[in-house]
Formats: C-alpha cells, structure tokens, sequence
C-alpha cells in the first residue's frame, strides 16, 4: 500500500507524509516532476496510489497521471487550489479517480485514498483454510483450531482472526482493523473494545499471552500476525 506523493510546498508535504505513514501508509515523497518520474521509472510497481499536486515547478501533475495511466492501473488523486471546472474536468478526462481542493482536512483525504483503494480491489476468492503457526481457520465451517484442538471463538473474535488471516505478514494499523471490523460486523467498535479483543484473542491463541508470537505488536504500528 505504498503511496507516492508529490508536492512541491515542503510543508504541506511534510505534514502528509507524516499523516500517511500514521495511518499505515508507506510514502515516496517528491517535490517535483523529474524526481517523481525517476521513482515511477525504477519501480512503479511498488505504488498502490499516487498523489499528484497539479501546479509543480517543472510541470504539472497532468504528465505524471498520463504517464502512470500509460503504464499500470493504480488510482490517481489529484491535490489542487484550482477549484474549476475545466480543471476538474481535465484531470478526470485523464484518468484520475478523483480530486480534491486545497485547503483540506486530512482526515477528508485519508477517507478519498480509502474510498478508492477499495473500488480498485480485485475480488479474491476465499481460502478454504488458512494457517498461521499452529492455528488453523476453516472459514467454510468457520471453525478454529490451536493444535488440531477447537477453539471456542465469539463471533467478533473470529472476524478480528480472520481479518489477520486475510493479511498475513502485513502491518495492520488499529484504525485499518477498527474499520474493517465495522464494515463486517456492521456494529460500532470502539479503540479501547479493540484492545479487549486482541487481548482475548491472545489469551485463547498463544500460548504464553504474556509474550504474544502470533499476534505481535509493531510498536507505534499497530499489529501483525505472520511473517
């Protein structure tokens, strides 16, 4: 879920790289067009998302959008003070997935990057088993087991699992399991019932709680099963 960021105002930029990595979002800042067409030309592939501010130094961030739509499928945002039509209609008309004005909140932003991540998820069919360590998940009996024993699970426990299934060797932040957790369950779940149970899902899990090697913390992260 590496993010590319383009932004020329050092300040602004600063602070969105800050807010990004917060959020669970690994990020390659540039400042200009011929640095983020170097990083575009030595690995695209690494980028699940661009942003590009539309006025740069040396260019705009129209060339870049055309460049990376040329080359691979990934969303683009556009960051812009021009809030007009024909500008919009422009970046759009080139692909880009949506827009947003400066100035602006960057909890707004999080939610677009989020918004269109999901609309670019390729459906994935669904492992019949998955297995972590010694835990193995049936999610076609949705049933668990520690050691080939069955393991007693609440329904909100076995989503949180299987959440963890899902990502296996990936850092998960707590604001990426708390939302993935509402959309399942459909119930509000707030940070400290998160902390519960993780907690909980250890005890039953590990076998010493006390020092977790299924379910680790990534101080200042969040949280990982695997590697």
């Amino acid at each position: 879920m590496k993010i590319l960021l383009v932004e020329d105002d050092k300040t602004i930029a600063s602070g969105l790289e800050y807010s990004l990595q917060q959020d669970g979002y690994p990020t390659v800042l540039c400042y200009d067009v011929a640095s983020a067409k170097k990083a575009l030309a030595d690995d695209i592939d690494q980028f699940a998302l661009c942003l590009f501010d539309l006025q740069l130094p040396d260019g705009s961030g129209y060339e870049l959008c055309k460049m990376v739509k040329e080359r691979r499928d990934i969303p683009v945002i556009f960051l812009t003070v021009i809030d007009d039509e024909v500008n919009v209609v422009m970046g759009l008309d080139m692909g880009a997935d949506d827009y947003i004005t400066k100035p602006f909140r960057v909890r707004e932003l999080l939610s677009r990057i989020k918004s269109v991540l999901r609309r670019y998820q390729k459906p994935s069919q669904a492992r019949a088993i998955i297995d972590i360590d010694h835990v193995r998940i049936n999610t076609l009996e949705g049933k668990v087991h520690k050691n080939g024993a069955e393991i007693s699970l609440t329904a909100l426990e076995y989503r949180l699992l299987l959440i963890f299934g899902n990502h296996v060797g990936q850092v998960l932040t707590r604001n990426q399991l708390l939302e993935q957790i509402w959309d399942v369950a459909g119930d509000f779940v707030n940070d400290n019932t998160l902390t519960v149970y993780i907690k909980r899902l250890r005890e039953k899990l590990e076998d010493d709680p006390g020092h977790p090697t299924l379910i680790k913390t990534v101080r200042g992260l969040g949280y990982k099963v695997g590697d």
